[in-house]
């Protein structure tokens, strides 16, 4: 029987960590690279696919979304091309997410051996990271951080492979933690 790849799951709210947090991995394992989400809008270009409606009318029509949500005006979206592409490459997909029901959708969705992990910074932590890498628009940044608290709270049972309190450990430590916790679940030696 053929192991399922390995893959991770970052969420959190904004300014958690998650893009320092995956440079970190990269560095401590160029196996570890972010998916990059197909972005449907504008602003940050940074780590997405940048696409138009077309792109994303034809993922649907095919049946290749995943996930996708909109925020800032924006839409973003886990897609099976771009997930499929990654693995076929031999790499650990890391995927950011905001939502808890986009976690569980791409769990249930894609078969990977995934590795969930709840990045966490507080209110004021999200606030002072917003405003220190010079975002336009960190009001939006605060609301969605009171959004991602909601979610946790709107989903007790929702159970994490690993918790990292970002305001409490460095980058490379919370990757080297990520990175232990995916050996764990697909040791060496497995092939995908």
């Amino acid at each position: 029987m053929t192991a399922l790849p390995p893959a991770v799951i970052l969420y959190g709210p904004p300014a958690a960590g998650k893009d320092t947090i995956t440079r970190a991995l990269t560095e401590l394992d160029a196996d570890f690279v972010q998916f990059q989400r197909l972005k449907v809008g504008s602003g940050k270009t940074d780590g997405y696919r940048m696409g138009g409606a077309e792109d994303l009318a034809k993922l649907e029509k095919d049946g290749k979304v995943i996930y996708s949500n909109s925020r800032y005006g924006n839409v973003y979206v886990v897609d099976q091309p771009g997930l499929d592409e990654m693995v076929a490459a031999g790499l650990t997909p890391v995927l950011h997410l905001g939502q808890i029901e986009g976690v569980q959708a791409v769990i249930d969705t894609y078969p990977a051996q995934w590795t969930t992990v709840l990045l966490w910074c507080t209110r004021e932590e999200t606030a002072a990271r917003s405003a220190g890498r010079g975002d336009s628009d960190t009001e939006a940044r605060l609301a969605a951080w009171q959004a991602t608290q909601d979610d946790v709270d709107s989903h007790p049972g929702q159970v994490w492979d690993l918790v990292v309190q970002t305001g409490g450990h460095s980058p490379a430590e919370a990757a080297e933690l990520i990175s232990e916790r995916v050996r764990a679940a697909f040791p060496a030696g497995n092939d995908s």
